[in-house]
């Protein structure tokens, strides 16, 4: 599976770990920054870069990282077409998965410890998007209202 990686400076560390754990895990990593550290740098520009990725085609999935999550979530989810959606612990992000078909997990570097963050991650890749009609239902009921 293709999965593309962005994370401001707050993000930066943990992003690292995510990418070495998931190339371990057989997956194909596109790492759209941040390339160093930069303390100054801002979540939006790395929100933009995974979301038109994922939305594009290029690849499958998307992960990003920030502080609390809210902003990179809030960024992502301004590109049509995209899930994103913000989870805390594996269950947050299993339904974030069956649920809601999230295209992009959303990870708060801030409030997560790096073993839940790996839990999480790999809750949500090996989730599936439920049969149930109601929630096709729901995301087309967003499509047609959003676009």
């Amino acid at each position: 599976m293709k999965i593309f990686l962005g994370a401001d400076h707050n993000g930066y560390d943990l992003k690292n770990v995510l990418r070495e754990h998931l190339t371990h895990n057989g997956h194909e990593i596109e790492d759209l920054g941040a390339d160093t550290l930069q303390p100054q740098d801002d979540y939006p520009r790395y929100a933009y870069a995974v979301a038109t990725k994922v939305i594009g085609g290029d690849g499958d999935l998307g992960i990003l990282i920030c502080a609390s999550g809210q902003g990179m979530a809030i960024a992502a989810n301004r590109v049509g077409g995209i899930r994103a959606a913000l989870a805390w612990t594996k269950e947050t992000a299993v339904h974030a998965r069956t649920d809601d078909d999230a295209n992009v997990l959303v990870l708060a570097a801030r409030y997560t410890t790096q073993e839940d963050a790996l839990a999480a991650v790999d809750a949500w890749l090996e989730a599936k998007f439920s049969s149930e009609p109601k929630y096709q239902r729901r995301i087309d009921q967003i499509e047609e209202l959003y676009g």
